[in-house]
């Protein structure tokens, strides 16, 4: 979100919003939630404001799934 941000004031070349949510689901939701709150970026967005906190919500609820299971 971070370089994003940079790149989008400086009018450069953009990483994709497939990209961002795809960083998202793979692991990294945490991360980009901070990102939108640290930097200010995408969070007028509703994709945004929607999907990545499920996407946090869906990888803590498999975590927990899975030491449950252990």
């Amino acid at each position: 979100m971070g370089i994003d941000k940079k790149k989008a004031k400086a009018r450069e070349w953009r990483i994709r919003e497939r990209t961002l949510f795809l960083i998202a689901f793979i692991g990294g939701s945490l991360g980009s939630l901070l990102g939108m709150k640290v930097f200010h970026h995408k969070t007028k967005h509703k994709n945004f404001q929607i999907l990545i906190p499920l996407f946090l919500i869906l990888q803590i609820t498999l975590g927990i799934i899975y030491i449950v299971k252990m």
